[in-house]
């Protein structure tokens, strides 16, 4: 058999090793990295170990210390036993008790706050000695753990001070309150969950076991509360009244009605009555008012009763109150109750008023008993302006003196009020039967009056009254007989010739030309009152007055125009037309 040419050759390191040389030798043991790897993870695991072991081992320590009175760690000064006196007492009752660290006695106190079984509260304590010290363990508190009272005393009769809180503490909070708005405004205030629990029905249910809460910042829950941006203002006042003792200070009733709307969505029995106490011993303006009356029905009807000082009355109330106000505005008081005599005519007044808005008046006029007091009263105001008139025209003075001049002033005032008065309750007809007949003495006394300012106002005011007389009896409201009508005409329209001309003196410039000024409607009204009852005389008395107006010389007025046109008409067809009366003469 032929061999092949592999078998023939030497392998290749063989042939690459030159004749007689001797075997390489393996590589030393270090050169390795294997035993490197192993080693370093052996070392770190075993110091993991060391570490985990010490921390048990501090833990114990700590655990023992803390459960265990007597204990040296316990004992660190003389103070420390009124401290574990109390803890212990407390510990006994069932509550845990935790006392911050003081350098002479407890600064202060704290417990855990009402939480479901199994959660954690840390509690951080106060500076002592220039450095923080800080307990961070988690206590196991036991269901409905109690707070600590203030002024509990410990032994030795020490007593322990409670913590004041407030908000914005995060000392001392356990609750972050998120108040946010549907426009993205989000505010965080740091509270307390005892405060809220014991003030708000909301927070109460938010807190108890029954919800879940978010744990946010160092283990503190989160309620959040969404509002309006309108109500942003109100919740946060709310938060910040659950920490302020009383008096309250509401800061005007449009806020107090924005923290009603609050407390009354989050259920604050407290604070409800608080806001509505408020509302029910201020004064309110009109615009407030107004906002009330929309803002309180919306809350229910245990809240009506704010609205009571805006009821209306019965109409036994209405009726003393009108009668009282119409006896004292038709009396004579001192001077120095001049300006309520004026406020109580301006009310009455208004009363009787029917406004624009098609409110119903507040008064009924056709109420017999107002009727018959008003009588009375306008009897009696008359009666004392007539003596007062008789006693002037009796002295026949030429002149009248100013005190006598201002109870002029101060009756005839009082008098055209009441005529104002009787055109709305239509009970004018006393009034102008008695100034038909007074109308002679009345224009003696005027005319007794000087041309300066003050007199000639006086002398309008005298016009004015004439004028609603003469309107009473001109529309056909008060009927008299022919001989007081001619009577009335001849006695006020020389007056008021005569008096068109002491105007035009008065200078047309200042305050008094403001005084002596008549409303042009009251000149007009009065114009036409004399037309309407001159055209009612006789058609010879007609002729006389027309023709005693055609010979003055100021024919201005009153412009009987109108009362002479219709005079020559009638005077022309009067035959014409009373031409069958003569035809029945004769038959």
């Amino acid at each position: 058999m032929r061999p092949y040419l592999g078998d023939l050759l030497p392998p290749p390191s063989a042939a690459a090793a030159p004749l007689g040389a001797a075997p390489r030798p393996p590589p030393p043991l270090g050169s390795s990295p294997v035993p490197y790897l192993f080693g370093g993870i052996a070392a770190m695991l075993g110091v993991i170990a060391l570490a985990l072991l010490l921390l048990a081992c501090s833990y114990w320590k700590l655990s023992g210390d803390l459960d265990s009175p007597s204990s040296p760690a316990a004992a660190g000064d003389d103070d420390g036993a009124d401290d574990r006196g109390a803890g212990a007492a407390a510990a006994k009752a069932g509550v845990v008790v935790i006392v911050m660290a003081g350098r002479r006695s407890p600064r202060s106190s704290a417990s855990p706050s009402t939480r479901s079984r199994g959660r954690r509260v840390f509690i951080r304590g106060p500076l002592r000695r220039g450095r923080a010290v800080s307990i961070r363990r988690a206590v196991r508190l036991p269901h409905r753990a109690v707070r600590l009272p203030h002024g509990t005393r410990g032994e030795g009769n020490k007593q322990i001070p409670q913590i004041p809180m407030k908000i914005g503490d995060r000392s001392t909070s356990d609750v972050v309150v998120r108040v946010r708005t549907h426009e993205g405004r989000d505010s965080w205030f740091y509270c307390h969950s005892q405060i809220l629990i014991e003030n708000c029905k909301y927070f109460a249910e938010r807190l108890s076991d029954d919800w879940p809460t978010c744990q946010i910042l160092d283990s503190r829950y989160c309620v959040e509360v969404y509002c309006e941006e309108s109500d942003f203002n109100s919740h946060v006042a709310v938060l910040r009244l659950f920490y302020v003792s009383e008096p309250y200070t509401w800061h005007g009733v449009r806020n107090t009605l924005g923290i009603l709307q609050v407390v009354v969505h989050l259920g604050c029995p407290k604070l409800s009555r608080d806001c509505v106490g408020y509302l029910e011993s201020v004064p309110w303006e009109e615009g407030e008012e107004e906002e009330i009356l929309k803002t309180i029905p919306r809350l229910g009807p245990h809240y009506e009763h704010v609205l009571d000082r805006l009821r209306p009355v019965n109409s036994k109330a209405v009726i003393q109150i009108f009668v009282s106000a119409f006896r004292f505005a038709t009396s004579s008081p001192p001077p120095l109750m001049r300006e309520m005599k004026c406020s109580a005519q301006d009310q009455l007044e208004y009363m009787l008023t029917e406004d624009d808005e098609d409110d119903s008046l507040f008064l009924t006029s056709d109420a017999d008993i107002i009727k018959f007091e008003v009588k009375n009263c306008v009897k009696n105001l008359l009666t004392k302006f007539d003596n007062f008139v008789k006693s002037l025209v009796t002295k026949s003075a030429t002149v009248l003196d100013e005190n006598t001049k201002t109870d002029l002033r101060h009756f005839l005032f009082d008098i055209l009020w009441t005529c104002q008065i009787l055109s709305k309750m239509e009970m004018m007809r006393d009034l102008v039967h008695y100034w038909v007949n007074a109308s002679s003495s009345i224009s003696t006394v005027a005319d007794q009056l000087s041309t300066d300012c003050d007199d000639v106002e006086t002398r309008l005011k005298v016009v004015e009254i004439t004028s609603k007389v003469l309107e009473a009896i001109g529309f056909g409201n008060v009927v008299l007989p022919t001989a007081k009508r001619l009577n009335l005409v001849n006695t006020w329209l020389p007056f008021v010739r005569r008096t068109m001309p002491m105007l035009e003196q008065v200078d047309t410039e200042g305050d008094d030309a403001k005084k002596a000024n008549l409303d042009s409607d009251i000149w007009q009204g009065l114009e036409s009152a004399l037309v309407s009852i001159v055209l009612t005389l006789p058609s010879d008395h007609q002729a006389e007055i027309l023709a005693e107006w055609l010979r003055l010389k100021h024919v201005r007025y009153p412009d009987l125009t109108e009362a002479f046109e219709v005079w020559c008409y009638r005077s022309k067809v009067a035959k014409r037309r009373l031409a069958f009366l003569e035809g029945m003469n004769s038959d």
